[in-house]
């Protein structure tokens, strides 16, 4: 794998800590909903499209090539050669959240996944409310899916765009080069199905997100199954990772009353590198 520079963002190991000390690390993202409307003067009906805001609560599975260690987790793990600042969340490819994150700007989302593949999504917003350290971040930037076809041809633009995210962790380490050439897309991926529970990977069986009841689920599809298998074809056929992408961290610390302080962190191009610069603002 090919590496830019990357710097390490300067508000990562601040995120990373208050997400762990908390019992759930739950956040609110946030997407665009795309609906038709009736059209206008110089549109055509197919081009007239509506937006409006979708929100949800997800949880935090820790960042892209770096999960924490979980003796409960079954599948092979990649060696621990990479470091990034990109968080994940796992979903189900039926949910409305990847048509609507994951459809072009004049298409309208749909339950059928149009886009089952592996690739690039648009823009989001993710909101964390860390009570314990009296800290709000709010993190804006894009979305990519990680899903069965990973490895192919075609997804290789979604592995060369979050490929120059990922710092080595121990440039020109001979062992290290040697674990590099080990390192797997897929493995990672199902290492994160592996990191669900049983009843968790279950999920992905039930009968799709939103249907109505009156609607017979589909083959092998029912609420309550536990999946131990991690290769289980319907359950990972429904399985991703979506990877989100910061592109400007919005950073505000409320835990001293006399002073809160509120800094905007911001990716930005300088030459050859890809760098953060932080401004301190008024919060």
């Amino acid at each position: 794998m090919s590496r830019s520079s990357v710097s390490l963002a300067p508000w990562r190991a601040a995120l990373v800590s208050q997400l762990e000390a908390m019992d759930s690390p739950t956040f609110v993202l946030s997407s665009l909903h795309r609906q038709p409307v009736a059209a206008t003067t110089g549109q055509s009906t197919k081009d007239a499209v509506a937006f409006s805001p979708r929100a949800r609560t997800v949880v935090y599975r820790g960042m892209w090539a770096g999960l924490s260690p979980n003796p409960r987790n079954p599948a092979p793990r990649n060696p621990h050669v990479y470091q990034t600042d990109l968080l994940t969340i796992t979903t189900d490819v039926r949910m409305d959240k990847v048509s609507e994150m994951f459809s072009g700007s004049s298409a309208a989302p749909t339950r059928v996944p149009e886009y089952p593949r592996s690739c690039a999504g648009g823009p989001i917003e993710g909101v964390i409310w860390a009570a314990h350290a009296k800290t709000q971040w709010r993190i804006r930037g894009r979305v990519y899916m990680i899903g069965p076809d990973i490895e192919s041809d075609a997804a290789k633009p979604v592995r060369q765009a979050l490929t120059v995210y990922m710092r080595r962790q121990h440039p020109g380490n001979t062992e290290a080069d040697a674990e590099d050439s080990t390192w797997e897309w897929a493995k990672e991926l199902t290492a994160h199905f592996g990191n669900l529970s049983p009843v968790m990977r279950g999920s992905f069986r039930n009968p799709a997100p939103g249907t109505p009841v009156s609607q017979a689920p589909g083959p092998g599809l029912n609420l309550g199954q536990k999946v131990e298998n991690l290769h289980d074809e319907i359950a990972r056929s429904n399985f991703r990772v979506l990877v989100i992408v910061p592109e400007q961290v919005d950073q505000v610390d409320l835990s001293d009353p006399d002073r809160g302080r509120r800094w905007r962190h911001e990716l930005t191009a300088n030459g050859d590198e890809v760098v953060w610069t932080t401004t301190e603002l008024w919060p």
